[in-house]
Order: C-alpha cells, then sequence, then structure tokens
C-alpha cells in the first residue's frame, strides 16, 4: 500500500511542494498580526482619541480651521513657523 510519504518510485510526491506555501502563510499571518497589534505605536495607525501631529503648523491649522485666527493672522504666523522649522512657503517650492 502506497502512502502519501512515496511517490511512484518511493520519493516525496507533488505535495510537498504545498509545505512551503504553508510556511509562507503562516509568516505572513504573524507579521499581520503583530503590525496591527503590537508594532500599532511605532507609526501605525493613530489610536482613536490621540492627536495625529501636534506640530506647532498642525496646531495652526486647527485654530485657523475652528475660526479663532482669520486668514491673514493664518498667513503671517505660517511665515515665521516656515522660517522656524523649514518648511516651503506658500507655493510648495522653495
Amino acid at each position: 500500500m502506497e502512502t502519501l510519504a512515496q511517490f511512484g518510485d518511493g520519493g516525496p510526491g507533488p505535495w510537498i511542494l504545498l509545505f512551503p506555501l504553508v510556511w509562507v502563510l503562516v509568516i505572513g499571518g504573524g507579521i499581520t498580526l503583530l503590525r496591527r497589534t503590537v508594532w500599532r505605536g511605532r507609526g501605525g495607525p493613530a489610536r482613536p482619541g490621540a492627536a495625529e501631529d501636534d506640530s506647532p503648523i498642525t496646531v495652526l491649522g486647527h485654530r485657523f480651521a475652528s475660526g479663532e485666527i482669520d486668514e491673514e493672522e493664518y498667513w503671517r504666523r505660517l511665515s515665521v513657523l516656515d522660517e522656524r522649522f523649514g518648511r516651503t512657503g506658500r507655493g510648495g517650492a522653495a
């Protein structure tokens, strides 16, 4: 009686090629699980309720969007922040 371990001349059958596929799925699933749980705090998606970016430019943008400051004051303060933090100007390219 032939078993799965012997194919024709006594060697392993073509099913042996499935083992690398199974290992790729296991390792890929493990990495995906780690990315969604453990590694999330290291550049992963932001947690609910956490501020995405607390940079001064972002805070200024939020203040402008909420109506605390007008457009003139926004651009004036943004130009000062651009000089300090090295961001490009309004046009995009420096």
